[in-house]
Parts: C-alpha cells; sequence; structure tokens
C-alpha cells in the first residue's frame, strides 16, 4: 500500500485545515489507518484512528471533539479535518495502515506497516 499525505500548512490558532491521505496499491478494505504526529523535539503520538470497512474510529485525548477522522471509499482517501487549532498542534502529520485492524494497541506506530511522508502542519498563536 501505498500512502501520500497532503494538505499541511500555516493556520492561525483557532483556525482549521484538512489533510488527505490517498491509498493506493494492494486492497486495502479490511485495514485500519491512522494519523500520527510528531512535534518538534517530541516522539511520534498517535492522533486518530479508523477501520476502514467499519468506519469506527478513535481518538487521542488531546485531540477528542476537535479533529475528525474520515474516509472516503470512492476516492480511496482518508482526512482529518482538524479544527480548532492550537500551537501545540504543531507538527509533521504523518497517515499510516495497519493489515491487522484488530491490533488493540492501535495508539503504537509499531503497529502499522505502511506509511506516507509527512505533512508540516504550523499553528501561530
Amino acid at each position: 500500500v501505498q500512502l501520500q499525505a497532503f494538505g499541511g500548512g500555516l493556520v492561525q490558532a483557532g483556525g482549521f485545515l484538512r489533510l488527505s491521505c490517498a491509498a493506493s496499491g494492494r486492497a486495502f478494505s479490511s485495514y485500519a489507518f491512522a494519523w500520527f504526529r510528531r512535534a518538534p523535539g517530541k516522539g511520534r503520538e498517535f492522533v486518530a484512528k479508523i477501520n476502514w470497512s467499519r468506519g469506527d474510529t478513535r481518538y487521542a485525548d488531546s485531540v477528542k471533539g476537535r479533529f475528525a477522522i474520515s474516509r472516503d471509499n470512492a476516492k480511496n482517501t482518508v482526512y482529518l479535518q482538524m479544527n480548532s487549532l492550537k500551537p501545540e498542534d504543531t507538527a509533521v502529520y504523518y497517515c499510516a495502515a495497519d493489515s491487522y485492524p484488530a491490533h488493540a494497541n492501535y495508539a503504537a506506530d509499531s503497529m502499522y506497516d505502511f506509511w506516507g511522508r509527512g505533512t508540516l502542519v504550523t499553528v501561530s498563536s
């Protein structure tokens, strides 16, 4: 599976952005897809996850209520709608795919088999 993330940019605090992750390659209808992020000087952290087939979602506490992950079957694309952005959301955002979506530890980046290049989100105060 090849993943291509885009949609990052510079936004003021309180603003919004939508990230997209286009998927291609082998059949992935049974996969889970997630967004992770890496802030300057920090490790990579889980943001949100969606199971492609069922559409159920999970979120990190830090983004719950502000971010929404979704997928478009026709476009083979996963989205991350980010609202009420804060300076602490500044990071490089990565999309990832897990061929075994039943993993209980879905927030661990080691669970994911495929990764896209990151897209930078900068939130100014």
